[in-house]
């Protein structure tokens, strides 16, 4: 069944777990078999972990799970219930002595939406795990996407919900690329096919969007903080996936074409106060023209996006 979601992708699991009450969670793709791993960077405060593995030249090309998670650096815990949930599983790079289990992951800052003290840990990934499935992915204010907001330029006070989205497109001969995105960006979320924000810094007083370029742009940037001392806590992290044969190269460089997608519908990204991260998996056996690969990646992500902010509801 086609459900226009990265788990159309076989091979392709996703696991929720939050504390609704705390405001943030965590959220885990898992890939049993192992999944030829990439990774791109492009925010100036990123929290992540196994970036540098990824990296074309290094020894271990596969990863086995990618853990998406709130509470700033604290949420990088989540990975050790990840890790020992492949562990108990039999999952991971065989050493000789013992299977390693390769966990990539990223965090965005969400400790000031409610519970400053409340972050994933170990057992919220492990139950995340515990949670993975194949099937339809509920989206919105859950896992990674619980605490997520938007449009911070004048801090919580003006901000929007934001979440956790994904979608997936089919291409000829069985291809299919699928993404999963947490949205928690400083900027303003676009319609990127009408221009639109649907969701962002909006004006305490009369509740339209202010537009945050245009602010930023403006000849009275009205007390913008140059040390983002009032940003709140950003980034939007995610992963792009697909069952075509790649190399560890071309997966890296998908996730890099990635970031397009988040440029097509975040305005502004990749500034100094966001740590955007993309993760790319590549899966399956199947070939295919690496250009449609990319162009399909830049429309689920940016579509996925849209999802998450659209099914996100409103500001608790």
């Amino acid at each position: 069944m086609y459900n226009g979601q990265i788990t159309d992708i076989s091979g392709i699991e996703v696991g929720h777990a939050q504390n609704r009450e705390g405001g943030t969670g965590c959220t885990v793709v898992l890939c049993r078999q192992g999944a030829t791993a990439g990774v791109d960077v492009r925010g100036s405060a990123p929290g992540t972990r196994e970036t540098d593995l990824m990296r074309p030249g290094n020894l271990v090309d596969k990863a086995y799970a990618i853990l998406l998670a709130g509470g700033s650096a604290f949420g990088l815990a989540a990975a050790d219930g990840v890790m020992r949930y492949l562990e108990e599983n039999a999952i991971g790079f065989d050493t000789g002595v013992a299977r390693v289990p390769i966990v990539g992951g990223a965090v965005l800052f969400d400790l000031a939406y409610k519970d400053t003290k409340a972050r994933p840990d170990g057992a919220m990934g492990y139950d995340a795990c515990k949670n993975a499935a194949s099937g339809d992915i509920m989206q919105g204010s859950i896992g990674a996407g619980t605490g997520a907001t938007v449009g911070k330029i004048f801090g919580m006070v003006s901000a929007s919900k934001g979440g956790i989205g994904t979608a997936s497109i089919k291409l000829s001969g069985g291809l299919v690329v699928g993404a999963i995105v947490a949205v928690n960006a400083f900027g303003d979320i676009l319609d990127y096919k009408s221009g639109k924000i649907i969701a962002g810094a909006r004006n305490p007083k009369k509740g339209d969007f202010i537009d945050t370029v245009n602010t930023i742009l403006s000849a009275e940037p009205m007390g913008i903080s140059s040390t983002g001392a009032n940003f709140s806590g950003n980034t939007t992290i995610g992963v792009v996936a697909t069952n075509a044969k790649l190399t560890k190269e071309q997966v890296n460089k998908l996730a890099s074409i990635s970031h397009d997608g988040l440029a097509l519908a975040i305005r502004p990204v990749h500034t100094m106060a966001d740590g955007d991260t993309m993760f790319a998996l590549s899966g399956g056996e199947l070939e295919g023209d690496f250009m449609a690969i990319g162009c399909a990646a830049v429309e689920v992500t940016a579509r996925a996006i849209v999802n998450a902010v659209t099914n996100a509801g409103g500001m608790e």
